[in-house]
Formats: structure tokens, C-alpha cells, sequence
């Protein structure tokens, strides 16, 4: 005999949020239905933190839109070590160092305004599926009519099993005033694919998380990654005024959105 399943109060909540509430339940236990969700749920997160970057095409796609891009890889050699050694995640290996250093010594010796570096961080799907979109969309509202003097770039960056501090001496390396990385967010049960972004003024080894700018949440069911381009472009140029991120830097992107 098929058991009757015990419908929650809250169901009609449900429309408004991800979020695992008024499931329901069959005697003591979950539905069926709701088991099977959370197993696939749960498959999916895992699945965002040990398929790999597909480099390749993601470099192709890069080349498409016009820009050159540079791989380089952090200490961690495998995607065990990476989760096993945060700390080697965070830093470049050292022919890939020399690369960058090679590539701003080639410059005109002015430093650049702005390193991007995009990396897989612990969801290849999302910086598969978002990274290109943002940074299109990044591009153009910095480049827009309104924008001021145009910014220098330093070559766009594609860095595997990277942890957020690797921007630092990424940015370093390439002589520039910011460095942003677009990093593959830990999964949750509800958004396998999260991008985040994170803003640093003056990249140098030792920088903290507070004097970073972190946008979080770039995906289509969170902040859009076109929306999300355009307040970190916001935040780009700020930071280039005042000389500050972090803690000295406060996202005030919508509200001079709804003033203007």
C-alpha cells in the first residue's frame, strides 16, 4: 500500500526561494521525489568540485571575443592537492611567475591598470558557464561612453586549481594596480554553478580578505553576469579614485544607479 505523503504548511512558500524548506514527508522519512532531488543535488555540487576546467575551450572562447589569454597554474599539481593543500593553491609556480613578469617586462614599463585573472576555483562549471559573460560585460561598461580615460589591461589570465589569493601575485607579477579574479565558488545544494569575483588594489603576496571586494552569487538565478560586469566596473574605478578596496571601499553601485 502506497503511503499518503504529509504535505507541509509552508509548500506555498517554496515559489519564493531554493532553499530545501516544506519538503514533506512520507511517515517518519522524506518523499521520494525530495530524496532523489537532494541525491542529484548533492551529485551535482560534487561533480562542480572534481570535473576540471575545460581549458581549451574556454581559451577558445576568450580568443573569440578578442582577447589573448595566458595559462599558468598554481603550485597544487593535481586537484587532490588543491583540496588537500589550500595554501599551494594560492601560490604561482615559479616558471609560470617568470612568464607573467616576462609578459610585463615587454610592456612599456608603466604598469597596467587592471589584471584579470579567471580561475577554476571549486566550480569549473560556473567559470565555464559565467566567466566569459561577465568579462564581456565587465569590458563594455568600462569601456563605455561615460567611463573617462580608458584603463590598460594586462593580458587575460586563465588559472587552474586557484584559490583567490593567487590573483595577488598574478597581479604583482604583471605590474598592475588592480587584480580581479573570477573564481569558481563552493557549491551549495542549491547552486553548483555560483561564480564570485574579487577585487584587490595593489596585488601583492600577504593581502587579506579585508582588502578585498568580493561580489558573490553570479549566476543567472542570483546576480546576473551581465549585471554583475557592470558593478564590478563600478567598483574598478572607484577603487582606482581612492586607492582602496576592502574595508575602505563600500559597494554604493546601486544606489548612484538609482540617484543617476
Amino acid at each position: 500500500m502506497t503511503k499518503e505523503v504529509a504535505q507541509d504548511p509552508w509548500s506555498a512558500l517554496r515559489r519564493h526561494t531554493p532553499a530545501r524548506i516544506a519538503l514533506g514527508r512520507s511517515g517518519t522519512s522524506l518523499p521520494t521525489h525530495e530524496l532523489l532531488q537532494f541525491s542529484s543535488a548533492h551529485a551535482r555540487a560534487r561533480d562542480a568540485v572534481h570535473v576540471p576546467l575545460d581549458t581549451a575551450a574556454l581559451m577558445q572562447e576568450l580568443t573569440q571575443d578578442g582577447w589573448a589569454p595566458v595559462v599558468v597554474q598554481s603550485q597544487a599539481t593535481t586537484r587532490q592537492d588543491y583540496l588537500r593543500r589550500p595554501d599551494w593553491g594560492r601560490k604561482l609556480r615559479a616558471e609560470d611567475r617568470d612568464a607573467l613578469r616576462g609578459v610585463a617586462q615587454a610592456g612599456d614599463g608603466g604598469g597596467v591598470d587592471l589584471a584579470v585573472v579567471i580561475g577554476d576555483g571549486l566550480s569549473a562549471l560556473a567559470v565555464q558557464s559565467h566567466a566569459a559573460t561577465a568579462l564581456r560585460s565587465l569590458k563594455a561598461a568600462l569601456g563605455g561612453p561615460a567611463a573617462g580615460a580608458p584603463l590598460t589591461w594586462a593580458p587575460i589570465v586563465v588559472a587552474t586549481q586557484a584559490r583567490v589569493a593567487l590573483a595577488d601575485e598574478v597581479g604583482a607579477a604583471l605590474n598592475a594596480r588592480l587584480a580581479l579574479i573570477l573564481l569558481g565558488e563552493r557549491p551549495g545544494l542549491s547552486s553548483a554553478d555560483s561564480l564570485g569575483a574579487y577585487l584587490t588594489f595593489q596585488p601583492r603576496v600577504g593581502r587579506t580578505d579585508a582588502e578585498r571586494n568580493c561580489v558573490s552569487n553570479i549566476r543567472p538565478d542570483g546576480l546576473s553576469p551581465e549585471a554583475a560586469g557592470a558593478r564590478l566596473a563600478w567598483l574598478v574605478r572607484q577603487s582606482l579614485r581612492i586607492g582602496l578596496t576592502g574595508v575602505g571601499l563600500k559597494d554604493n553601485s546601486s544606489v548612484e544607479t538609482l540617484a543617476s
